[in-house]
C-alpha cells in the first residue's frame, strides 16, 4: 500500500472511530446534560411562627431568620460531583467542583458510555466543621465531622444527592438530580427573668457524626458536645437565644424517611433520650467564695428525634439558683446545683 493511501487509510479510521460496529465503546464520550436544584425541605418559618409569637418575640425571631438565614437555604455557593463505576469497588471515574451560587444551575459533561452511580454534595468549601472524606470509592463517600470532644457548630446548610446514571452511546441525554438537606438546628429561647444571664452558657448532644451520601446514613457513636452560638443579647428583662447547627439526632422509634408528600417533621415521642440541651448558669444569690461561684446544671431530654431540615425550639425560663424550667412536658429534666463543686470540668465554661 503507498504512502498516500496508508494515509487515507488512517484518515477514514479517524472519521469512523467510535461508530465501528465491532470496536469496544466503552470511552466513547457522550455529551450529558445534568440540571442540579436544591430543595429545601424545612418548618424553619413554621416552627419560628408558633412558637416566638408574642409581641415581645418579635424581634428576637426576626434576629433568629437572620442567623438561620445561611442554613436553611436553597443557595448553594460550590457543589462536588463525582462519577462512580456501578461494578467492582465502585471506584471514582469522573470528579468535578464548580462554584454554582445559585439553587438551580445546568453543567454539560462528557461521560464515556457505561452506567454510573452519581453522588453531589453541596456547600462544603465554607463549612470547616464537615468534610467529604473516602471519596475516591461510592460507597465509604461521606460527610464527616471534625472530632473532638468539643466541637463548633455547623456554618452552611449541607445538602447532597445521590442518582444512578445510564449514559447511552449516540444520543445526549438530560438528567435531573435534586439535592437535599443533611443537617438541622436546635435553639433554646431563654427569659431570664431577673437573672443575669451573661454568664450563661448552653450546649447540645447526641447527634450524627457523620452522613454516607451513597445509602443516606447516618453514622452514630460517641457523640460530642456540641457549642452553641448566642442570638440576641444575653441581658436581664428581654428573650435571647441559643442556637447549634448538627447533624440529625437519632432516628428511636419514629424511622419515616422525610419526604414532600407529608408533613415530614411529626415525631412519635419515645421512651429513650434522643438528644440534649445542657445549660450551665451560676447561681444568683451565693457570693463567690475562694474563687468558687456555685453553677447550677440542667440537662433537658429531648425524646423526639431531630430530622435533617428541621428547626426546633425550646423555650423556658431561669429562676435565680440557676435553673432552667419549661412547660413542654415531653421534655425530661435533670438538675444538679453547685455542679462544678470538687469535680474535673467536662463542658468547658
Amino acid at each position: 500500500m503507498g504512502l498516500m493511501s496508508l494515509m487515507g487509510f488512517m484518515g477514514l479510521m479517524g472519521l469512523v472511530g467510535c461508530s465501528m460496529i465491532d470496536e469496544d465503546q466503552s470511552d466513547c464520550d457522550q455529551q450529558a446534560r445534568i440540571d442540579y436544584e436544591l430543595r429545601l425541605v424545612t418548618n424553619m418559618e413554621t416552627e419560628i411562627e408558633t412558637q416566638l409569637n408574642t409581641e415581645s418575640e418579635q424581634d428576637l425571631a426576626n434576629e433568629l431568620r437572620q442567623f438561620l438565614s445561611g442554613i436553611f437555604t436553597d443557595f448553594a455557593h460550590d457543589v462536588d460531583l463525582s462519577f462512580y463505576d456501578t461494578v467492582g469497588d465502585s471506584i471514582r471515574l469522573q470528579h468535578d467542583q464548580h462554584i454554582m451560587d445559585a439553587n438551580q444551575a445546568t453543567y454539560t459533561l462528557n461521560l464515556p458510555m457505561r452506567q454510573y452511580m452519581h453522588l453531589a454534595a453541596a456547600n462544603l468549601v465554607d463549612n470547616q466543621q464537615v468534610s467529604l472524606v473516602n471519596d475516591e470509592f461510592c460507597h465509604p463517600s461521606m460527610l464527616q465531622q471534625v472530632t473532638g470532644d468539643t466541637v463548633a457548630s455547623h456554618t452552611t446548610g449541607l445538602f447532597t444527592a445521590r442518582q444512578p446514571m445510564d449514559v447511552l452511546g449516540s444520543v445526549d441525554q438530560n438528567f435531573d438530580v435534586r439535592l437535599y438537606m443533611a443537617n438541622c438546628a436546635a435553639v433554646l429561647v431563654v427569659d431570664p427573668r431577673d437573672v443575669d444571664p451573661s454568664e450563661m452558657t448552653v450546649y447540645t448532644t447526641g447527634f450524627a457524626t457523620g452522613y454516607h451520601i451513597c445509602d443516606s446514613s447516618y453514622v452514630f457513636g460517641r457523640s460530642p458536645i456540641v457549642n452553641t452560638s448566642l442570638v440576641g443579647n444575653a441581658v436581664m428583662g428581654q428573650p435571647f437565644a441559643f442556637c447549634s447547627v448538627t447533624f440529625p439526632s437519632k432516628p428511636g422509634a419514629d424511622t419515616r424517611t422525610v419526604i414532600e408528600t407529608e408533613e415530614p417533621f411529626i415525631s412519635q415521642e419515645g421512651d429513650e433520650t434522643l438528644w440534649e440541651f445542657r445549660v450551665y448558669v451560676p447561681e444568683q444569690d451565693v457570693a463567690s467564695t475562694c474563687g468558687h461561684r456555685p453553677i447550677t446544671e440542667t440537662i433537658l431530654r429531648l425524646k423526639k428525634r431531630l430530622k435533617a431540615g428541621q428547626l426546633f425550639i425550646l423555650k423556658g425560663w431561669l429562676d435565680r439558683k440557676g435553673i432552667f424550667y419549661t412547660k413542654d412536658k415531653t421534655v425530661g429534666v435533670s438538675v444538679t446545683l453547685d455542679w462544678n463543686k470538687n469535680q474535673e470540668q467536662d463542658v468547658p465554661l
